[in-house]
């Protein structure tokens, strides 16, 4: 009995002594400074492994042309023309390039190269020319008629201005004419008017004249048969 007592009892103190020594392990790892965000990206960074850069991919080449091919010949010098017809915007050329005997030919719009040809046969040459040349007046007839008509508009326009700029002329003659007309007939009506008034001032004065004169005329007589009578008499 005694026996399993002392056992129970080395046992709880065993126990407790391996419970102590977890809690002082907490303890410490608590108290422990806990690591910083910088040291943690430095430590993911240290164990990531470095990738080296990789080269962008070089631009791929544009690819060849016989347009290019035929403008770094010109460009040098290496082709002579040997005929070029224009329409419009348009045109075709023939080229040779005497080191090879090569033909070029390029159908063209404002000097960009539309279509060219390259061949050793010269009837094929011409016959390209010809048809290209052919292609470049139908096509040239929409500008060729566009540019017509752009130049008729231009001389209708100015010739609508001169017609304007003699109408507005001719109005402000007319204008000016209706003015002086006015002036003239206000001019004339003040005249007659005047003319009448002085007609009627004429005939007073005229008439007071005529009454001025009799009475003069009274006034003489009186005074010549005054002049007549005796000097008796008068005093009578």
């Amino acid at each position: 009995m005694n026996v399993h007592i002392i056992r129970g009892a080395a046992r709880m103190a065993l126990l407790g002594t391996a419970l102590s020594g977890l809690a002082a392990c907490a303890v410490a790892q608590s108290e422990a400074p806990r690591p910083t965000v910088q040291q943690v990206e430095d430590k993911q960074a240290a164990s990531t492994p470095v990738t080296p850069p990789v080269a962008a991919p070089a631009p791929a080449a544009r690819p060849s042309s016989t347009a290019s091919e035929l403008q770094g010949l010109i460009q040098n010098r290496q082709v002579s023309e040997l005929r070029t017809a224009y329409n419009g915007t348009y045109g075709a050329s023939l080229l040779f390039k005497p080191d090879d005997l090569t033909y070029y030919v390029a159908l063209f719009q404002q000097k960009d190269f539309w279509r060219v040809l390259k061949t050793k046969s010269e009837k094929q040459a011409e016959a390209t020319y010809r048809a290209f040349t052919s292609q470049s007046a139908e096509l040239a007839e929409v500008d060729i008629k566009r540019i017509k008509l752009q130049a008729e508009y231009a001389h209708a326009e100015k010739l609508l201005a001169s017609r304007s700029a003699e109408l507005s002329a001719l109005q402000a003659d007319r204008a000016l004419r209706l003015q002086q007309e006015e002036q003239v007939a206000a001019r004339q009506e003040q005249s007659r008017q005047e003319a009448t008034a002085l007609a009627d001032q004429g005939k007073d004065v005229r008439q007071q004249l005529r009454d001025m004169q009799r009475q003069i005329d009274a006034l003489q007589a009186q005074q010549a048969q005054v002049a007549h009578t005796p000097v008796q008499k008068r005093a009578k």
